[in-house]
């Protein structure tokens, strides 16, 4: 596996950070349950990547199931985890809109990775990795020219799509015992 010093990590956030509620949201911070092994993932990706961003589409807001700053207040529960563990996240960016709408800004559009690469100037996609568990973020991480990791028992995208999936791990911790491997 190559190393990934000086790269921007791309981070998806429900089933890769968060358990995933199936067939519903996490609309407050008791809902939002840290996947073991995330905050100690996350403090060793702090040591190698430049930018570490979170994207993560939350039609939730547009569904009126929670507002903009619900998620905020959800949000910065967690990045207050994340630090108290020495850990970062740089920028969250989320697409409040509902999958109906097609927005430029939703996954697997590129609009929030063009968001970061607005904020922060050195981001360059081609030294970028996004990890995601789903077709669509896998689609935006190829979108966008980026490495993209799978985490997560989904084996069909890979066998079905294995030009959109460069690595795949079970876990994020998985993936960072394996960059710190090198």
């Amino acid at each position: 596996m190559q190393s990934f010093a000086g790269y921007t990590l791309f981070l998806d956030r429900d089933g890769v950070l968060n358990q995933r509620i199936v067939d519903d949201y996490v609309l407050k911070p008791e809902q939002f349950v840290i996947i073991d092994g995330v905050l100690d993932a996350l403090k060793v990706f702090s040591n190698i990547f430049d930018h570490i961003v979170v994207v993560t589409n939350q039609q939730g807001i547009g569904k009126g199931l929670m507002t903009e700053d619900d998620l905020h207040v959800i949000h910065a529960e967690f990045l207050n985890k994340v630090s108290e563990h020495c850990g970062r996240i740089d920028k969250i960016y989320f697409c409040p809109n509902l999958a109906s709408e097609h927005s430029f800004n939703r996954k697997p559009n590129i609009g929030m990775a063009l968001q970061a690469k607005r904020d922060f100037a050195d981001i360059k996609f081609n030294r970028s990795v996004m990890i995601g568990d789903s077709l669509s973020d896998m689609k935006f991480g190829k979108h966008a020219g980026m490495t993209t990791v799978l985490v997560g028992n989904d084996y069909d995208v890979p066998r079905k799509y294995p030009h959109l999936v460069d690595y795949c791990y079970s876990t994020l911790h998985e993936f960072a015992k394996a960059i710190v491997n090198l």
